[in-house]
């Protein structure tokens, strides 16, 4: 069985206040776009993880599809199985590429074994995995609030837009960005600017990280100083980056000026 899970962008996202267990209070919203990677499992007699693409950091026993698994298996008799992740998304990101991966490697589990399982319940399995795996498992945009793993649909849809998304050669420290943040409750509401048209997003609706990331990376900033010089609609960091996106209401022809940065564009 072949899915095609894909990536997130964040449109705007609040540091509201640090909690008592280490975390923050996070208001986001999330917005699935289809550039996608590509995983298959299949049934065999011992479980295997293999990968291409991309090069993912780290273990590939310690990949999250392997840890989605043997989360599952917990809980049900699972067969083995053999996996395969064809990683086209770039890692740390700040798209959540991985959490999605986690996500559909729980979803095509379920589907593959007839579990049966509920999207309550699959969302349940993937917050333990990470905080905005849970996301991934509807496919709809959602506000984020908690850690970015309790999830309210809302009405607002992108389809007629054209998005670009590019990501340096850069890696982003999530806890060096949290660092730079002064946590803070905004005077409006993040679902209420969402409400507005998109035309008043440049001014209103805001990425909490991009001020302390801008000043030690400037090429992020440049990237989305660029969006904007091409006529993006909205452009913004994506969570605590390094892609940047931008919004336009016809396609543009993109061509990356900069070395191994990778990118995507396409109709949301």
């Amino acid at each position: 069985m072949v899915v095609f899970p894909p990536c997130k962008i964040n449109l705007g996202l609040q540091v509201l206040s640090r909690r008592p267990d280490g975390y923050h209070e996070i208001v986001t919203f999330f917005y699935q776009v289809p550039w996608t990677d590509v995983l298959e499992a299949l049934p065999s007699n011992e479980i295997s993880f293999s990968q291409t693409g991309q090069r993912i950091p780290g273990n590939p026993a310690d990949n999250i599809c392997v840890k989605a698994y043997h989360l599952l298996a917990t809980e049900y008799a699972l067969p083995p199985v053999q996996m395969h992740l064809h990683k086209i998304l770039p890692v740390g990101a700040g798209l959540g590429s991985g959490s999605s991966d986690g996500a559909h490697t729980l979803r095509v589990l379920s589907r593959l074994f007839n579990l049966q399982l509920t999207d309550k319940k699959l969302m349940e399995y993937a917050a333990l995995l990470g905080s905005d795996c849970s996301f991934f498992i509807q496919d709809q945009p959602m506000l984020g609030t908690g850690r970015g793993e309790l999830l309210t649909p809302l009405p607002l849809r992108l389809s007629g837009f054209y998005c670009v998304i590019v990501k340096p050669p850069v890696h982003v420290s999530t806890a060096m960005a949290y660092q730079g943040i002064s946590p803070r409750v905004p005077e409006v509401p993040l679902e209420e600017v969402l409400t507005r048209p998109i035309r008043y997003w440049k001014d209103e609706l805001k990425n909490d990280f991009e001020a302390s990331v801008f000043q030690r990376h400037p090429e992020i900033q440049s990237i989305k100083e660029a969006m904007y010089l091409r006529g993006a609609v909205y452009a913004s960091m994506s969570g605590s980056g390094s892609a940047v996106f931008g919004i336009f209401e016809e396609e543009i022809p993109w061509e990356n000026s900069i070395t191994d940065a990778v990118s995507w564009a396409g109709w949301l």
